[in-house]
């Protein structure tokens, strides 16, 4: 799972560094795929990775389907120690759908493909100061800030 890729991360880094860590784990999710990419988004057309080959494995799969609704999903984990018994973890969601060409030449990964809900643009035609607002990773890294301000208040 997205949780457990990125509590793993982020205990191996703490463990290495001896310094709290913060790890993350994304990916997209399509609905007609049953979820997939998922957690293999980064190597979902194979070896060795390349965004152009996962875009085209992307589109390939999903040249039969109608529903092309999507979301990336982003789970930030932050340890304070390897074996801490508590870490902190905020997730993020940014939903969409699936284009059929890409648009765009921004960004990386699936963003050519990625069609905002909001802002009907791709991932790939968004400034990243507006991708940080309001992408998955943008949702959960404020979430993982308030959640880091209320431990530091107790």
């Amino acid at each position: 799972t997205f949780i457990e890729n990125a509590l793993a991360k982020a205990r191996h880094s703490s463990l290495h560094s001896g310094f709290p860590a913060l790890a993350d784990d994304s990916g997209l999710c399509v609905e007609s795929l049953e979820g997939a990419p998922g957690v293999h988004s980064a190597y979902y057309g194979g070896e060795p990775r390349s965004d152009a080959k996962n875009n085209a494995h992307l589109l390939e799969m999903l040249k039969n389907h109608i529903n092309r609704r999507a979301y990336y999903f982003c789970t930030l984990v932050l340890v304070r120690r390897h074996d801490d018994p508590q870490p902190l973890i905020a997730e993020g969601i940014w939903t969409g759908e699936i284009l059929s060409a890409p648009r765009g030449t921004l960004g990386f990964g699936y963003d050519p493909l990625f069609l905002d809900d909001k802002t009907k643009k791709t991932g790939a035609e968004l400034t990243p100061e507006i991708k940080n607002h309001i992408s998955h990773r943008g949702h959960a890294l404020r979430k993982m800030l308030l959640l880091i301000e209320k431990l530091n208040a107790i």
